[in-house]
């Protein structure tokens, strides 16, 4: 149900799609009223625009859609109107939580969008190719000192230096890397592509020619030596199958033994022609993909554990399958069924967006947007008062004691944008709120480099501050967002919470309504899936003795594990063919031949249709219950709120 599944999100994105704010419309002088909720006019121009916003298709324009379409919008704006009226937009949770939706909305609007298309495009043609490089790392902290900073830049130079002298980089790795996993691999990393390393380290393999070492490259982890082995194509994207027997790292040896003995019965199976797909829905214990012959989804670089992923992508053929491979999850079998190349760079865009936006390069799209708006707002920067902040600062500021009072008597101004004025007491209480109680800088550095954030910050807040006045399409998704989250905490505690915590309420409704929440005819029945005829007779043979699964199980598969499967559930009609099958009557079934196994079914019980109980319907009888909720509060919203429809207007609503 549509109520169970409501949260946080999907009510803001309800907001956007109920409300524009009217201020957004440029009113035409003769724009009629459609609506008017407690004393507040609705014109036509808005919800007309708000209704084509969100019905695209020419269908969607007669009267019954338009006339649904309105309830729905009353609904809404009743609601929010009652948030107001209990003042929900006042609380400070609310302005908190409406603030940090502020940053996220901000920020495509506080970059270059010109830098972010190139580093868009930059990133999409690295996708191309894939490179497989080593690295040696010489650590080095983000605030090293300039004198912490050349010595280790110098031992980098010197490395290679010996390096290109013939030392093997892998050997050197080992050696005098500070990556600790230099020790095991010499440094290797593997293949890589695109947005997988920082931003400068992916530049720089990137730019370096296979078979060469780059010159030192410095990242937030130290400066980098990179040797790049080889390149090669992308290797896209597939889809395979595989079957699965379990044996998690850790497991018993018997169970262990037991699991590499039914994989190679498995891989013995298919080697002999056997098909695949039902091989899959048999024996694979990834009981996700089995009933679909093991398919899984789509998955690129990165996405499934190495072992698996490397043999995927090695399989070169359609249909071809792998050996049996171990990974920590057990034994597959790998079948390849499709191989998909890189996607268009329109397919890729929105993803690459996304993570261009979380990525270090971002900030060549901000520092291009800080200069843009200095020049906008004709920044001007004051040097001398910059220099006499400088010389009181102390080492209290990397001890991170610093106070703002300690600049008490500095008032001048450091830099102004337009008519705003930043002073040196300004920068001294950003120090205070933003000092590092851990850093090897010097305390001259360390405030030069916080004078620098701070002017940055300064003028991407103050650009910030005006992007309601500079960007309609900003304004209003703010407005939509604000009503959102009151709507959500409205609806939260009228309707989803209170139908969770009134377990009376929930329980009468229950009762007045079990009928509605019935079992079907039902059976109780276990499935015993034999390897042949022979295989079936000994297990009727031992259910006679032996009243326990795993024992039965343990005996009729110590010579095969394939001998023996067994399925146990309550099943309706639908649930399983081989359920639907047979007779549902008391007792143990003949033998059937199925996909080359011997099957039969014990049915132990008959369940005839019966209401569940109210814990097996639970989410159910919640979501109807909050459901019943919603429509008594819409209806008591309208009583308290009058709403007056002007139909003759709501008739002219037009594509």
């Amino acid at each position: 149900m549509i109520s169970q599944l409501m949260n946080k999100n999907v009510c803001i994105l309800i907001a956007g799609i109920l409300s524009i704010s009217s201020a957004t419309f440029a009113q035409e002088k003769k724009d009629p009223v459609i609506l008017n909720i407690a004393g507040e006019n609705i014109s036509k121009s808005e919800f007309e625009r708000v209704f084509r916003k969100n019905n695209t298709k020419e269908s969607s324009f007669d009267k019954k859609s338009v006339n649904d379409y309105l309830n729905l919008y009353i609904n809404y704006k009743l609601k929010v109107k009652e948030a107001m009226e209990l003042g929900m937009d006042t609380a400070k949770s609310f302005t908190d939580e409406l603030m940090g939706y502020r940053k996220q909305l901000a920020q495509p609007y506080l970059v270059d969008k010109e830098v972010t298309d190139n580093l868009l495009k930059e990133a999409y043609g690295r996708l191309k190719t894939d490179i497989r490089a080593s690295h040696i790392l010489v650590k080095l902290s983000p605030d090293a000192l300039p004198k912490d900073t050349l010595e280790a830049y110098n031992k980098a130079t010197k490395i290679r230096q010996e390096i290109l002298k013939g030392a093997d980089f892998a050997s050197v790795a080992r050696q005098k890397s500070d990556d600790p996993s230099a020790k095991e691999n010499g440094g290797d990393l593997g293949y890589f592509t695109a947005m997988q390393m920082v931003y400068p380290f992916e530049s720089a393999a990137y730019n370096t020619k296979a078979g060469e070492i780059s010159m030192p490259v410095r990242t937030r982890f130290g400066y980098h030596l990179i040797k790049v082995a080889e390149t090669r194509p992308a290797q896209g994207e597939v889809k395979v199958a595989h079957i699965m027997v379990k044996a998690a790292n850790g497991i018993k040896a018997e169970d262990s033994l037991a699991a590499v003995q039914k994989i190679n019965e498995i891989y013995g199976k298919l080697k002999a022609g056997e098909n695949f797909d039902e091989l899959a829905k048999k024996f694979s214990d990834d009981q996700g993909s089995a009933k679909n012959g093991g398919v899984l989804p789509v998955f690129g670089t990165g996405r499934m554990v190495p072992e698996f992923e490397k043999v995927a992508f090695e399989i070169k053929n359609v249909n071809d399958y792998s050996n049996p491979i171990k990974t920590s999850y057990g034994w597959h079998i790998i079948k390849l069924l499709e191989k998909k190349p890189l996607g268009t760079y329109e397919e890729l865009q929105s993803d690459l967006k996304s993570k261009v936006g979380k990525d270090s390069r971002s900030e060549l799209s901000k520092s291009s947007m800080i200069n843009r708006i200095k020049q906008k707002y004709n920044f001007k920067e004051m040097p001398k008062a910059k220099d006499e902040f400088m010389k009181i600062v102390d080492s209290s500021l990397v001890q991170g004691k610093w106070t703002a009072d300690q600049a008490a008597n500095l008032k001048n101004v450091l830099f102004t944008l337009s008519n705003a004025s930043f002073s040196q007491q300004d920068f001294s209480k950003y120090l205070e709120d933003h000092q590092s109680h851990k850093t090897s800088s010097s305390p001259q550095a360390l405030a030069n480099n916080s004078y620098s954030e701070w002017v940055n910050e300064s003028c991407i807040a103050f650009e910030e501050k005006h992007l309601d006045s500079l960007y309609p399409d900003f304004r209003n998704l703010m407005q939509e967002y604000r009503d959102g989250i009151l709507l959500f905490e409205l609806t939260d505690k009228k309707v989803w919470s209170k139908a969770v915590k009134d377990t009376a309420g929930l329980k009468e409704f229950y009762e007045k309504n079990k009928n509605n929440y019935k079992w079907n005819d039902r059976v109780d029945a276990t499935i015993y899936m034999c390897a042949n005829a022979d295989v079936a007779k000994d297990v009727r043979k031992q259910m006679k003795k032996i009243d326990d699964v795993d024992t039965l199980l343990s005996r009729i598969n110590k010579s095969s594990q394939l001998n023996l499967q067994v399925k146990s559930a309550k099943y309706s009609k639908g649930d399983n063919e081989i359920i639907d099958s047979i007779q549902w009557v008391a007792g143990i079934t003949k033998d059937m031949k199925k996909n080359n196994q011997v099957i039969f079914v014990d049915v132990k019980k008959v369940l005839p249709s019966q209401p569940k109980t109210i814990e097996e319907a639970k989410g159910l009888v919640t979501a109807d219950y909050q459901g019943y909720l919603e429509k008594e509060w819409i209806g008591s919203l309208r009583q308290k709120y009058p709403v007056k429809t002007y139909q003759e207007v709501v008739d002219t609503v037009t594509r």
